[in-house]
């Protein structure tokens, strides 16, 4: 077990005109045995930042502490890191048997005894659902039971670390939440530090402990799954969690209240905001959304349903909010026995405490929370 510290990273690669730069004054502090996400989009500097804490990628500047110790100048292999890929990497010669024993075999690693590397490897191949599979070429696997010996393979070495790269990408919905819950599992009975990075805002809830969500290589906030869903930083953010994305108005301060959509939206002004010029945005996420009256306490709005999708037991709505001439476009979720159809007029309700209020903004920019934002807020 051991602590990660990452502080003031930073690489760019290329240079002049055609360098991008993937990581930026990225600050990091990793509890020892703690199951650490990192969601961000293509692009965000995810993977640069696993190679970083590898040693497979020199930074410019700034430093990596694993278990205290600085690793500037540390090779890879003696970081006791073990870090899963998102390519398969498999030894396509070698069985699934042999592909899990090969870290177990290495001088590098300390070898283990015939029977220390069975037992081993029937405890992680138990868990993935791999068992049957021992006397299997690469060859012979699906791409997710090849994606299940990659991650075995390195689940399999005792580490100090365990770096894992989109572990979970190419597998199908259904494996994926199942193999969420096992990984899960296998954190908590083996304790050890793990820095995973992920773009599914479903994963980073369902398995971090902390999350830090990464922004083309700068950390745009870090707390808990609850202080990130509930109070997230900026609309980036809030838009990042959720599927569909978080409906996002145009508001003004007029009489006390907050007011939009043509006058449609209306909720009492926060006491504790300071609106310049008495503008501001407002985030509502479609699930917070009810159908009918709403009591005291909530939110309530009135409009026309324009769409209306079913997805299993859940239901989509769009629904116009508005002037007829140019109305909000509020997206609903609700279940599938709401009873609403295309072209009916319905009423939507939420309570006042799931509306987010940001900083007034352009609709392509991002807008700054207004208020108490998580416990750790914002690393810029």
């Amino acid at each position: 077990m051991a602590t990660v510290r990452i502080a003031n990273l930073c690489k760019t690669y290329g240079t002049g005109k055609n360098a991008v730069e993937a990581l930026r004054d990225v600050d990091l502090d990793i509890g020892d045995g703690e199951f650490f996400v990192v969601l961000g989009p293509s692009g965000a500097g995810k993977t640069t930042l696993l190679k970083s804490v590898a040693g497979l990628v020199d930074a410019e500047a700034g430093d990596v502490e694993i278990a205290g110790v600085p690793m500037e100048g540390v090779e890879p292999y003696h970081r006791n890191v073990a870090m899963a890929f998102e390519s398969y990497a498999l030894y396509p010669q070698k069985t699934v048997f042999d592909n899990l024993a090969s870290p177990l075999r290495s001088g590098r690693t300390g070898k283990y005894s015939a029977e220390q590397q069975r037992q081993r490897i029937e405890a992680v191949t138990t868990t993935l659902g791999i068992a049957h599979l021992l006397k299997r070429f690469p060859r012979e696997l699906s791409n997710g039971q090849r994606q299940r010996v990659a991650l075995g393979r390195v689940l399999v070495r005792p580490a100090d670390v365990y770096l894992l790269d989109e572990p979970l990408s190419h597998l199908d919905a259904k494996l994926r939440a199942q193999m969420r819950a096992e990984l899960k599992q296998l954190g908590e009975m083996s304790n050890t530090t793990s820095l995973y990075v992920t773009h599914d805002y479903q994963e980073a809830l369902a398995l971090g402990n902390r999350i830090a969500v990464l922004r083309s290589g700068r950390v745009v906030q870090v707390g808990t799954p609850e202080d990130i869903w509930r109070r997230p930083v900026d609309t980036f953010v809030a838009k990042a969690l959720g599927q569909p994305e978080i409906n996002l108005f145009d508001v003004t301060a007029e009489g006390g209240a907050l007011r939009g959509a043509g006058g449609d939206l209306s909720l009492p002004l926060p006491r504790h905001l300071d609106l310049p010029a008495g503008r501001a945005r407002v985030g509502i996420r479609p699930r917070d959304l009810q159908l009918g009256a709403g009591g005291p306490g909530t939110l309530s709005l009135r409009g026309r349903v324009s769409l209306a999708e079913r997805l299993g037991r859940l239901m989509e709505f769009s629904v116009d909010v508005g002037p007829a001439g140019d109305p909000e476009h509020v997206i609903v979720v609700a279940d599938s026995d709401a009873g609403a159809r295309e072209g009916d007029v319905v009423d939507l309700h939420l309570a006042l405490e799931n509306v987010h209020v940001f900083a007034p903004g352009a609709p392509s920019e991002d807008s700054v929370r207004l208020g108490p934002a998580t416990h750790e807020g914002v690393a810029r």
